[in-house]
């Protein structure tokens, strides 16, 4: 499994509670693209709509050796999951203070994969609590080197 992208901006911001793994649809040329890691999820988010799981916000750099076809950077991609997944996710995205952000992009078995998170949004004084437990760990481990 090869990681293209690693959402950290979305563990900074939210509490991932549950993952699902999903294929996404792609056009043409934007699969060489995303394999040669030129794609970014940060700002991205990830929305269900009539029973389908769309991926909307996600930038594809276009492929520079593709011909003059190229699909918008920024356009609305399908992601697909099974009935019983979109059912689960729907459930709990309907919980008030949840929702869904992609997490990773990954190659497996060939095939670009986005894992998206079922999420409940940090207070301010969670994501200070983040802050305060990476420095205590980025100290320890300069400690342990000296």
């Amino acid at each position: 499994m090869k990681i293209i992208q690693n959402n950290k901006k979305a563990y900074f911001e939210y509490f991932i509670e549950d993952t699902f793994e999903a294929g996404i649809v792609l056009k043409g040329s934007e699969v060489k693209s995303v394999k040669n890691g030129h794609m970014s999820i940060v700002d991205s988010f990830v929305s269900i709509k009539d029973n389908e799981v769309f991926l909307k916000n996600a930038y594809i750099k276009p492929y520079e050796k593709a011909n003059n076809f190229a699909p918008d950077e920024k356009r609305i991609r399908k992601l697909l999951l099974n009935k019983i997944e979109i059912e689960k996710i729907k459930k709990k995205v309907e919980t008030k203070g949840y929702t869904l952000v992609p997490t990773k992009v990954y190659l497996k078995d060939n095939l670009v994969k986005v894992e998206i998170g079922v999420a409940r949004g940090k207070k301010l004084y969670d994501k200070r609590e983040t802050i305060k437990e990476r420095e205590l760990n980025r100290r320890i481990k300069q400690e342990v080197v000296l």
